[in-house]
């Protein structure tokens, strides 16, 4: 077995993937091991922009090492820019599922912030309103 290394790999169903890979060579059919392999896609915003979204690149799997075989990649490059590979560790260390549940997500608690009901919220809301009305 190679060394580990970050890279993107183009399949032939289209995917684009970032992933920490290391290539199995020991046969005549060389295999491609992939631990926590992500899809990321820039999506252009209205004002120009970019916005990067990633997503696992097998969703509802909760295991974390994959195999592909070579004839299914159409191209792979070695990837030592640190903006991505940073943007995949903080990815892995903060939105990756653990369970049935995200990492990432964040629960409700009274120590966040305020708590109302609709009531008080309301006569709040009309307080502020009047306020504004008699200025």
């Amino acid at each position: 077995m190679g060394e580990e290394f970050y890279c993107i790999l183009k399949l032939v169903s289209g995917e684009e993937i970032l992933s920490l890979i290391m290539v199995d060579e020991n046969n005549d059919d060389p295999i491609i091991i992939l631990q926590n392999p992500i899809i990321i896609k820039l999506i252009e915003s209205a004002t120009g922009g970019y916005f990067v979204k990633i997503k696992p690149w097998i969703e509802m799997s909760s295991d974390d090492i994959f195999f592909i075989k070579l004839d299914k990649v159409i191209t792979m490059t070695e990837t030592k820019d640190i903006k991505l590979i940073n943007l995949y560790e903080n990815y892995l260390n903060n939105y990756s599922i653990e369970g049935n549940e995200l990492k990432g997500k964040v629960k409700l608690s009274l120590s966040m912030g305020y708590v109302s009901s609709v009531e008080k919220a309301r006569k709040s809301l009309e307080n502020i309103f009047k306020d504004n009305k008699e200025s």
